[in-house]
């Protein structure tokens, strides 16, 4: 068995510091969605290149799945809650969006 994991775990590392990075540092809300993307790619990435080279590649596999579902799921709600905020307020920063607390 290779030792195939480690560039893409630095690729999956670099991929969740950039999710990271424009999650915190980001104030437009679309950003801030594709930068919760990018993290739950990164996990993708890992969990594929963690059972390549063992006998549960099909549970990683369904793992994978899961998330790719939960990243659409949580892409067509946010990007429904941005659409929202720019109808209210004309704008998507969260900055803005801070006002609407009750």
């Amino acid at each position: 068995m290779t030792f195939f994991g480690a560039p893409v775990y630095f690729l999956a590392v670099a991929l969740f510091a950039l999710g990271i990075f424009g999650f915190l540092t980001r104030r437009n809300a679309i950003v801030v969605l594709m930068s919760v993307e990018l993290m739950l790619n990164a996990a993708n990435l890992t969990f594929l290149a963690a059972a390549r080279g063992t006998a549960h590649v099909h549970e990683a596999s369904a793992y994978a799945i899961f998330i790719i579902l939960v990243a659409a799921a949580e892409a067509a709600v946010g990007l429904a809650l941005v659409l929202a905020l720019f109808r209210i307020k004309q704008s998507t920063d969260l900055d803005v969006a801070s006002d609407l607390k009750g």
